[in-house]
């Protein structure tokens, strides 16, 4: 049996960034799983506070150079790639000088919530999918971590449906309590749009808001895992019926239970 290739996509990952346990959650479990003989890669945004020196990150030229579209503008993707110390891992960076160079991750000086929040999300799960096209690597499980990945289950059960390397792989949505309380404009569902996206795909987007992020990664994706106790998260999933959702505390426990999932998404 070949190994089982899994793709982690996160809002960060430790030692790069820290804000929530998203960093230290994607730092452990690719390495639990990578021991236990999978396959690996990690895609994170490249966000301005990560330092380029010290971090040792640099651009990888063959990956770079393709045009993103969010919306009516395309922007170029930029991928860089860093090592984390003392592990046999790479993490690839997603950036863009409009979207990442800020010196701040999702709130400016002020502590406001940037109102291209949903177009960095967009830019970052699109520029996901075409960086792995361009590595040229089929992964079997895609591990979306955080409501900023929210669109990479829908964009691969329709645009990338057909293609070749995403035919077969299934979806992992965590969720973690990082909630925001900001209502983006009414033109995100047309941002969102892509080849084979019909506008009753998108019903869950129209509160434009964290719901309603979470709302389309759950639908799309084919495995939810909740990420320990949140009672918020808990009335938001009792509306999801039809969908199977399982509670992780991420700790030791959750490597073995997410190995095990993988395997029988995949069986």
């Amino acid at each position: 049996m070949s190994k089982l290739r899994v793709l982690y996509v996160a809002s960060e990952i430790n030692p790069f960034l820290q804000t929530s346990e998203v960093a230290d959650f994607v730092r452990k479990l690719p390495q639990a799983m990578q021991e236990k003989g999978m396959e690996i890669r990690i895609l994170v945004p490249r966000f301005g506070i990560i330092n380029e020196r010290k971090n040792r990150l640099h651009e990888v030229v063959r990956l770079s150079g393709i045009n993103i579209a969010v919306g009516d503008e395309e922007k170029p993707l930029i991928i860089k790639v860093a090592s984390i110390p003392n592990a046999k891992l790479q993490v690839y960076f997603i950036d863009n000088e409009d979207y990442f160079h800020r010196k701040s991750v999702f709130h400016d000086k002020e502590n406001n919530f940037y109102e291209d929040n949903d177009e960095r999300a967009i830019f970052f799960c699109k520029g996901v999918i075409e960086t792995v096209r361009k590595l040229g690597w089929a992964p079997d499980v895609v591990h979306c971590n955080d409501w900023i990945t929210s669109f990479i289950p829908l964009y691969l059960k329709t645009t990338y449906k057909n293609d070749p390397l995403f035919k077969n792989a299934k979806t992992v949505f965590t969720i973690y309590n990082n909630s925001f309380s900001h209502k983006f404009k009414g033109d995100i569902m047309d941002k969102v749009k892509m080849m084979d996206i019909e506008d009753n795909m998108l019903g869950n987007l129209k509160t434009a808001d964290f719901e309603g992020f979470i709302k389309l990664g759950v639908e799309f994706s084919d495995a939810v895992i909740v990420a320990g106790e949140n009672k918020k998260l808990e009335g938001l999933f009792k509306k999801i019926k039809e969908k199977k959702v399982e509670n992780f505390d991420n700790d030791e426990n959750s490597t073995e239970s997410y190995y095990n999932l993988y395997n029988e998404l995949m069986g």
